[in-house]
């Protein structure tokens, strides 16, 4: 799924290294799930989590209530479900919210090109995709910090990156890195992407891609993994 900071044009790169010492039965943790676009290459026990309660009820319909995303969503449509929230299922609110959205941000401007693109089967299409590689998967709705973590688990983090617009939450990143610390310490696996980190942070692996996520940006931003080193 196109998603806000997605990696998946990443997997091939990260996934060898976070999962290189991975146990049989070890729970791999995705505390910020959003698009599902590493998770879905993941076997094995799995947690997906996302702070945003309509993105996860989306893919908790889509793998576990076959629910079948819309074919299309007229303008009007958009708005009225942008305004009106409460009226909607969940899950509805959380597909338009991030399918139907220009430059993936939480409801932005309704996308459009000239080209007349339909938006909703595109995201419908990629939905389906993904959902054969997530069954058994479990998804969770709220905070990172308030995740139940079974023991030794590899954790992998995407938050939303320090001084990049259009994230629909504020983030403290202070407590993020304190509670990726934390979580080392208690004998989990904890890897976060970012483009920087504190000193205590060791970085694995960097590249240089393209992105949309800050048009501020004059040059292209390096993606780096990161653990605590202690």
């Amino acid at each position: 799924m196109k998603y806000m900071g997605s990696k998946r044009r990443l997997t091939k790169e990260l996934l060898p290294i976070i999962l290189k010492d991975r146990k049989e039965e070890q729970y791999y943790i995705e505390p910020f799930a959003g698009g599902m676009n590493m998770i879905c290459k993941v076997t094995g026990n799995r947690i997906a989590n996302d702070f945003n309660e309509y993105v996860a009820e989306m893919w908790d319909a889509l793998i576990n209530r076959n629910w079948q995303p819309p074919n299309e969503v007229t303008e009007e449509q958009y708005n009225n479900i942008k305004s009106n929230k409460s009226n909607y299922p969940k899950e509805l609110v959380g597909f338009c919210g991030v399918a139907l959205t220009f430059g993936s941000t939480w409801f932005g401007t309704y996308a459009r090109n000239k080209r007349g693109t339909n938006y909703a089967m595109e995201g419908r299409k990629n939905l389906i995709k993904q959902i054969a590689e997530l069954q058994g998967a479990l998804v969770f709705s709220g905070s990172y910090d308030e995740l139940i973590l079974p023991s030794n688990s590899i954790i992998y983090c995407d938050p939303p990156y320090e001084g990049v617009a259009g994230y629909k939450d504020k983030f403290n990143h202070v407590e993020f890195w304190e509670w990726c610390r934390v979580k080392t310490k208690e004998g989990h696996k904890v890897f976060v992407s970012e483009y920087n980190a504190p000193k205590d942070f060791e970085m694995l692996h960097s590249v240089e891609l393209p992105t949309n996520m800050n048009a501020k940006h004059k040059t292209k931003p390096t993606e780096k993994l990161f653990v605590y080193c202690g």
